[in-house]
């Protein structure tokens, strides 16, 4: 993952699973929603994106399914399962607590 900013380790599987959240997408959708949602800031290369999401369905939170694109290629499409949104809301909590005490510390 290439950062414009540095980011605290652990950060692509949260935020991947935010984008799965939405709807089935492939790797390449993905890492184009990451790049726009994030104004460009966070943008993840091939060598980090797939690592992560054999280890997000490994890890059953997500599962893939081969489907067609628009332009008719086959591709794998990601889906969060109900094991992946426990995961997510309860990381969605755990970085929302800890947004919260990094701007307190940094506005004191």
């Amino acid at each position: 993952m290439e950062f414009k900013d540095t980011l605290v380790p652990g950060t692509l599987d949260v935020l991947m699973l935010r984008i799965i959240s939405q709807g089935p997408i492939h790797g390449w959708g993905i890492a184009q929603r990451l790049k726009l949602l994030s104004r460009e800031v966070l943008q993840v290369n091939q060598g980090s994106l797939y690592p992560a999401l054999h280890k997000l369905e490994a890890g059953g939170w997500i599962s893939a399914e081969w489907k067609a694109t628009e332009e008719g290629r086959q591709a794998k499409f990601y889906a969060l399962t109900g094991t992946g949104k426990q995961r997510l809301a309860e990381e969605q909590a755990r970085w929302t607590r800890l947004a919260a005490a990094m701007e307190w510390v940094l506005n004191s």
